[in-house]
């Protein structure tokens, strides 16, 4: 026999409160202590209840709207994929609603579940990392949703987009084709984060490979900024021996520490190499160009919007297989330096 849908009342009566506060709590409305809302979100998530107007909309597949949570709007490669997202589906009628949750779980779950309150018909959702409530609660209700900017090995959810892994190796067995030797890597922060960990542990790959470790001191984690980039690039080049090649796991760090190495008189690439991952369109503007591997971002959300509007035409489309990506060879790499470096602007 199939359970019946949870309602404001059944929460309100776990929580041990009214229906008016349980309604209150839910909103998010200023008048309700934390420790109630606590309650009563805790007693929602425990019956998988969402607003009830929504979900008659969830069971029509009327609202004519798709969700996408991206971990941050700050960075550029995300808000390309977006923007080819949203026209896809307004030339299917369809509207968006976007979301961030700055890598945080428990704020993209909340995310999601007012998402799915608001009625979206289908979700885009970054990467492999969720809280399994999330998937329980998309199972729940049999909303459609996609992963992308990564590809799940164990093929548990559909996924599009490309193996980072093995993308990171590709750029570390360019620098030591070229002769490099001595590593250090700039990585966003690794929790909630399954694409910096695969390409962290891409580049492991490649040099273990070829004899090579990359130690943990030669290894920053860091924020997503220019800022964070061009500090741990000073702390790398102020260091007595300091690395030949730094591999940065977004164009974003890798633009900072272009700059730290203008500010600290560091020629590039004569005595420093660096490379980044993503391609945006300021890498090719710099001077040096920084050398890069190029991500289909445009195209991920193009192909993230065919893959949710089929599946709720239930035509059966399929996913797209795995993306490529392209390594761009611009002026921040060359042969390491032979002999001593000049000491560096303090």
């Amino acid at each position: 026999m199939e359970r019946s849908t949870p309602k404001l009342s059944d929460v309100a009566r776990m929580a041990g409160v009214s229906e008016a506060t349980a309604s209150r709590a839910l909103s998010d409305s200023k008048q309700v202590r934390d420790r109630t809302r606590l309650r009563v979100y805790q007693a929602a998530e425990l019956l998988g209840y969402v607003a009830s107007g929504a979900a008659r909309a969830l069971a029509s597949r009327r609202s004519g709207t798709i969700g996408a949570v991206v971990p941050t709007l700050n960075n550029a490669i995300f808000a390309t994929s977006i923007n080819a997202l949203q026209q896809a589906l307004a030339e299917a009628s369809y509207n968006l609603l976007v979301a961030s949750h700055e890598y945080d779980p428990q704020a993209e779950l909340d995310l999601v579940r007012r998402l799915v309150e608001r009625g979206v018909d289908a979700l885009m959702l970054v990467g492999t990392d969720h809280a399994p409530a999330l998937f329980a609660l998309l199972d729940k209700f049999r909303i459609p949703y996609v992963l992308t900017w990564a590809i799940d090995a164990q093929r548990r959810h559909p996924c599009i987009g490309f193996d980072n892994r093995a993308a990171a190796a590709e750029v570390t067995r360019h620098l030591l084709d070229q002769g490099h030797r001595r590593f250090a890597m700039i990585c966003g922060i690794t929790a909630h984060n399954d694409r910096v960990r695969e390409r962290i542990a891409g580049v492991r790959d490649a040099l273990r490979a070829r004899g090579l470790e990359l130690r943990e001191s030669d290894l920053i984690e860091t924020p997503y900024s220019f800022a964070a980039g061009k500090a741990a690039m000073r702390e790398f080049m102020l260091r007595p021996q300091r690395p030949t090649a730094v591999i940065c796991t977004n164009d974003v760090h890798a633009i900072g520490a272009h700059f730290a190495c203008q500010e600290l008189g560091i020629d590039l690439p004569r005595e420093v190499s660096i490379t980044g991952f993503d391609d945006m369109e300021i890498s090719s503007l710099l001077s040096p160009g920084l050398s890069t591997m190029r991500v289909p971002k445009a195209e991920l959300g193009r192909a993230a919007a065919i893959y949710l509007l089929g599946q709720l035409r239930d035509d059966d489309t399929a996913l797209p297989p795995e993306m490529r990506v392209q390594w761009v060879e611009r002026g921040s790499t060359a042969p390491p330096p032979v002999g001593k470096t000049r000491k560096p602007r303090a």
